[in-house]
């Protein structure tokens, strides 16, 4: 009346009884396992070995999907790892290698620092010029607002807060206050007109609200050159640009809405003071006393620079020629300056790839990396080393090599990652240097080469062990030769180190040349002969894999047979090997089968949109990408080739090229689109023309700048040149504003352009001083991942600098050129506009 399971005893309980397991019988005798072998708990053919600081261990890597937040998946991956390791035996000991997120967090740190440090500059700036530490809150308070307004639309559009969006939203600091500026300026000019504070007010707001805009618009198209940029600078930069776009929207909006309210409210104590008079104003406070001090100061400079700019107008035709020959011998600077893609990131980390002859085995490559390990710690100091990871060899089983960049073929080389002190360490590239030298000359027979170990780099290099890959691409046997000679010839450029080829062609082999008549006369096909070998020498987990259950731990084992490797040292050995069929009714030695003999064997093959490839790396030292690259290309040019060969030169420098040609052509674009901008603003096409002279100044500049702090010419460079041209176009725009308001009311032009520039220089000043004390924090670099933002901050500093002094200068001598006579039409236009909009005040 009962039901039973009924359960056969197909697998042992324990791995011992194994070795009793029957495999034939022969003449009325049973063989069993332990007759012709040895079943024990073991471990698969070594392929691949991880040391931490000299001692063995097991490596587990956790990746992320591109679209995941680092700090999201490691936060998460600490909450699991507790209940992992309750489970795990308590002699196990677990150590945390790397994390990502310690260098994230400490570069969104800097940048956050950054961006509080340029605030608090620009703060005491503002409240110098102006004076009101009621105008200054005001001003404090809608720079954050106008952040966080540009975090929250950023989350909505799926981007996340990281180094790239604050590097962005600290970029934006420095000109935050302009729109803020502006509307508390024009407010107090309209409350020294005696009005109410609700008229002055709503004056203030509406004489400047169209002029604000397309200001802000102007600065906000110079990013559109990002749209244009593909692959991994898009993905980088366009994160960048949306936050300082958004940032400079959602200030006009506060401008125009928060500050007038908060206007409403602090202000009123400075309108009782208006009344009773403008000298009165800001009392006889501390704050009042500095300003008052700092104000004489800037009155005395400002006359000097109305001399200084009525003598360049006298003598225009001089200033011109030479701003003309300082904007081309700026252009000069190009070839000294030199281009990279992006700056070296310095993470504290060095990761090196060391390869050994071919053929060695992988015991003997463990005991090379013990020997280069030795001689990293006779040049690091011990203070400043925290560990050194090797991974050896290729890991079997399962895994995906493509989610990494990993260059190990073989047994013979792997990686070597050197993390070191995150609280003090010297550079990493002098470590570098000093290593590759060293084990040049120790371990002449090893290549070493150095790859990326930051995550920036590693992404920029599209999973190539280096920036430059010079491909030669063909099935001509004679490619390789041709790629020997390139190698040769590279090693000689000066800047071009690491230069290796990738490929190996010289590979030692035992060819087995099996007689297929004498096998076929056995029963015996070449496909026998092969998993024989196969299962005999890799084990027969290679052609059919079975796993034994532990029913007490519930835990699957491979079951593997194989020859133990310490009998297979000799071809005699090999000889030796059985050779049998499927149904194993005949078994053949080798030796009756096949001839052996010796011979050389390509260990990896590499192709590239199907055609074969023979790669040729090199990475960069002491030169600009750019520079080293140049020299590649004409070697290249110079190489002959067969037919159907070419040669591809990738990495870094193809996209590096793409990149500038599309930022280029998009930033001709964002002028024009300025231009016109302007010109409906204008309703002329002759201003936003001389408004755009500003331009040569600021790109001679950023060239300076860079050349005197030994910064290439790169992405973020060219980041920082947009935003520069954006802020100077809008220092322009103010200035010939005023200077047609004075010819409306029948100055001549040499009179208006004086009047302009002596009445503006105080707003123009505020403007640029904002922004380059806003960039100063970025371009010192300080701080983890600092170097990636430092050349933006550079450029908008050096752009901003010389084109202050191109827009008080040279921009009013142009406007004397172009406008000596302006039309009548044009002119009393101009003036009733001037009467609908009395005191018009023009952005900041």
């Amino acid at each position: 009346d009962r039901e039973y399971l009924v359960r056969v005893n197909s697998s042992p309980e324990l791995v011992q009884a194994l070795n009793d397991m029957p495999v034939k019988t022969v003449n009325g005798a049973t063989v069993y396992i332990k007759d012709i072998g040895q079943v024990h708990d073991g471990f698969a053919v070594q392929t691949n070995i991880v040391r931490e600081n000299g001692t063995r261990g097991a490596l587990l890597t956790v990746l992320k999907t591109g679209t995941a937040s680092t700090l999201d998946i490691v936060n998460h991956v600490k909450q699991e790892l507790p209940k992992i390791l309750s489970g795990l035996p308590p002699e196990l000991k677990v150590t945390t290698l790397l994390d990502q997120s310690l260098f994230v967090r400490a570069a969104v740190g800097g940048v956050l620092r950054e961006a509080l440090t340029a605030a608090a500059l620009t703060a005491l700036m503002i409240l110098l010029f102006l004076g009101s530490w009621r105008s200054t809150l005001i001003i404090c308070i809608s720079i954050p607002l106008s952040i966080l307004t540009s975090i929250c639309i950023l989350s909505l559009f799926g981007e996340t807060t990281n180094v790239m969006t604050l590097g962005g939203l600290a970029l934006a600091v420095g000109i935050l206050v302009d729109d803020a500026t502006v509307e508390i300026e024009n407010i107090h000019r309209n409350l020294s007109q005696k009005k109410p504070i609700t008229r002055a007010i709503l004056d203030g707001a509406q004489q400047i609200a169209v002029p604000a805009f397309v200001s802000t618009l102007a600065i906000c198209i110079v990013f559109v050159p990002v749209l244009l940029l593909t692959g991994a600078a898009r993905y980088l930069f366009t994160p960048l640009s949306m936050a300082v776009v958004f940032a400079m929207m959602a200030s006009y909006f506060l401008s125009r809405t928060l500050v007038p309210t908060m206007v409403h409210f602090l202000l009123r104590p400075e309108v009782e003071i208006y009344a009773k008079g403008e000298e009165n104003y800001h009392g006889g406070g501390l704050i009042w006393r500095v300003h008052h001090a700092f104000n004489g100061l800037f009155e005395r400079m400002r006359h000097q620079y109305r001399g200084a700019l009525e003598w360049s107008l006298h003598h225009r035709g001089l200033v011109t020629s030479l701003f003309g020959v300082f904007v081309l011998g700026s252009l000069c600077l190009t070839v000294i300056v030199g281009t990279d893609f992006f700056p070296y990131v310095d993470s504290g980390q060095m990761r090196m790839h060391v390869r050994t002859p071919e053929g060695t085995r992988i015991e003997q490559t463990e005991v090379a990396f013990g020997a280069i390990e030795d001689e990293i710690r006779q040049i690091v100091p011990k203070e400043e080393l925290d560990n050194i990871l090797d991974n050896i060899g290729i890991a079997n089983g399962g895994i995906n090599l493509a989610f990494g960049d990993s260059a190990t073929i073989g047994n013979g080389d792997g990686e070597i990652l050197i993390s070191l002190n995150q609280e003090k360490h010297r550079p990493t590239l002098e470590y570098e240097r000093e290593i590759r030298k060293a084990l040049a000359e120790k371990f002449p027979e090893l290549i070493v080469f150095f790859q990326p170990a930051n995550i920036t780099n590693q992404i920029l290099n599209f999973g190539l062990p280096a920036p430059i890959d010079i491909q030669v691409v063909g099935r001509n046997p004679a490619n390789f030769g041709i790629t020997q000679q390139i190698e040769h010839k590279v090693k000689l450029v000066a800047g071009a180190v690491d230069v290796h080829i990738h490929q190996e062609v010289a590979y030692p082999e035992v060819r087995v040349n099996v007689n297929r008549t004498k096998a076929s006369e056995a029963g015996l096909t070449q496909r026998d002969v092969a998993n024989s070998l196969l299962i005999s020498l890799s084990s027969s987990g290679q052609i059919a894999p079975n796993q034994w259950l532990n029913p007490a731990n519930g835990v699957n084992y491979t079951v593997a047979v194989q020859t133990p490797t310490y009998r297979l040292d000799t071809f005699d050995a090999l000889n030796r090997t059985p050779i049998t069929a499927p149904g194993g009714s005949n078994t053949q030695m080798l030796s009756n089968l096949a001839t052996m003999n010796r011979g050389t064997s390509v260990a990896i093959v590499n192709h590239y949109n199907v055609q074969p490839v023979y790669d040729v790396f090199a990475n960069v030292d002491r030169r600009d990408l750019g520079g080293v690259a140049h020299d590649i290309e004409k070697i290249v040019r110079e190489t002959k080739l067969p037919k159907g060969t070419f040669i591809n030169v990738r990495g870094q420098v193809q996209t590096m090229n793409s990149s500038f040609v599309r930022l280029g052509l998009g930033l001709l674009f964002a002028i024009l689109l300025v231009y016109l901008l302007m010109v409906v603003n204008f309703q002329s096409w002759l201003d936003p023309f001389i408004i755009l002279m500003a331009l040569p100044g600021a790109l001679s500049g950023i060239l300076w700048m860079l050349f005197v702090t030994q910064t290439t010419l790169n992405v973020p460079s060219l980041m920082g040149a947009i935003m520069s041209i954006g802020v100077a176009t809008a220092n322009s725009i103010l200035l010939v504003s005023f200077a047609n308001d004075e010819r409306a009311h029948g100055l001549s032009s040499m009179q208006a352009a004086l009047s302009a520039g002596f009445t503006r220089i105080r707003p123009v000043t505020m403007t640029a001083l904002a922004m380059i004390i806003g960039m100063l924090p970025m371009a010192l670099g300080w701080g983890e991942g600092g170097e990636q933002n430092a050349p933006l901050g550079r450029a908008v500093i050096g752009g901003l600098l010389v084109a202050t002094f191109t827009t008080l200068f040279f921009v009013p001598i142009v406007y004397t050129y172009l406008r000596k006579k302006a039309p009548v039409d044009q002119d009393r236009q101009i003036e009733d506009e001037q009467h609908e909009l009395e005191g018009q005040e023009h952005p900041i």
